[in-house]
């Protein structure tokens, strides 16, 4: 990985976000979380979970988000490698179902086993891509696997979405946010990164910034015409300009990913 000032990378390890994810510690919780109801996050606003069922996030036991995920099969949800490593299976817990991260609502499981891609190091050495094995199946309907590469056309638009920090520097969100960012081609992605390798990543933002993911979003979904595209991974800064947010490619992991379904 690169030696960077604090900050610059972002997504390595999300966001200690405190919420509530045992029933019992929901009234007393009380986060910093930054953006309301109506509040935008990096150009994107507030969507509501029903639209996205497959969208989860990831929490350690004390109640404390730091990254997303999308279920893929009923008890298997894909994140990115480095938020699978990041704590041990058994202080993870996936949360689906819920929006406002301050509720009751939804499913709380438990990680039964997980996969991380072999030849994962850094994000920035690609592959960048984790499966989670939970305890019990879900109902939520799961998202499809992209699989053609024509879903990275330069300037196709894509949802990306996640809980993770309303501005660079910023706390995490409370609700579940999305923005609609285009993708780029690899040649301008690599012009931005010089760790930048189309084998296993895709980037994707708008040349004058302003539209992002940040930390806390890390392992979540980027969605193009339905499909899971890309899973959140590596940056610098957030929303700056000439600094595209990268993302594991899907299709080009997807046999690996579809192995451990």
């Amino acid at each position: 990985m690169r030696t960077s000032p604090i900050g610059v990378l972002r997504r390595v390890l999300g966001i200690a976000v405190p919420v509530a994810v045992v029933a019992t510690t929901a009234a007393v919780l009380t986060a910093p979380f930054s953006a309301n109801a109506g509040e935008q996050v990096i150009g994107g606003t507030r969507v509501s979970i029903a639209d996205h069922q497959y969208m989860v996030f990831l929490a350690s036991t004390d109640g404390r988000q730091f990254c997303g995920g999308a279920l893929v099969a009923a008890d298997k949800v894909v994140t990115a490698a480095h938020c699978a490593v990041a704590k041990s299976p058994a202080d993870v817990r996936v949360v689906a179902s819920r929006e406002d991260k301050l509720t009751e609502d939804g499913v709380v499981a438990q990680i039964e086993s997980v996969w991380v891609h072999p030849e994962f190091t850094s994000v920035t050495a690609g592959n960048d891509v984790a499966v989670l094995t939970l305890d019990r199946p879900l109902s939520n309907p799961p998202i499809e696997l992209a699989t053609d590469p024509k879903s990275y056309a330069a300037g196709e638009p894509a949802t990306v979405l996640g809980w993770g920090r309303t501005a660079e520097g910023g706390s995490g969100s409370r609700y579940l946010l999305g923005a609609e960012v285009p993708l780029m081609a690899d040649a301008d992605c690599s012009t931005a990164y010089a760790d930048y390798a189309a084998s296993s990543m895709v980037c994707a933002g708008l040349p004058e910034g302003g539209v992002d993911t940040c930390q806390g979003d890390s392992g979540g979904p980027m969605v193009v015409a339905g499909r899971l595209a890309g899973i959140a991974s590596w940056g610098e800064g957030c929303a700056q300009p000439g600094k595209p947010g990268v993302y594991a490619r899907v299709a080009a992991l997807a046999d690996l990913i579809r192995a451990q379904m």
